[in-house]
C-alpha cells in the first residue's frame, strides 16, 4: 500500500527521510487534495533507476529476437569479456 501523506508533513523533515529510508518505497504527496510530489531516498531512487533501465534492455533485447536479428554466443561473449576485464 502506497504511503500518501499531505504536503504540511513536509514540515517536518526528519520524520519524513526516516520513513523513506525505512519503507524503501516512494511517499506520494498530495497538495489540496490532488497528487502534487514524489519523494524517495537516494537508495531507492537508484534502485528504481536501474530496474528501468533493465526493462528498458529487455524491451530492445526482445524486439531483436522478433526481428529476426542474429543471437550471439554467450560463451563467446563471456570469452570477449573476460579477456576484456580479467588480468591473469
Amino acid at each position: 500500500m502506497p504511503e500518501i501523506r499531505p504536503i504540511r508533513d513536509l514540515r517536518n523533515t526528519t520524520e519524513i527521510s526516516e520513513l523513506c529510508h525505512k519503507n524503501e518505497e516512494p511517499i506520494f504527496i498530495t497538495k489540496n487534495g490532488y497528487g502534487d510530489l514524489v519523494i524517495m531516498s537516494m537508495e531507492t531512487y537508484e534502485k528504481k533507476l536501474a530496474q528501468a533501465d533493465l526493462y528498458k534492455k529487455l524491451a530492445e533485447a526482445e524486439s531483436q529476437v522478433e526481428n529476426g536479428e542474429p543471437l550471439l554466443d554467450a560463451e563467446d561473449v563471456f570469452e570477449k569479456l573476460r579477456k576484456k576485464y580479467v588480468k591473469e
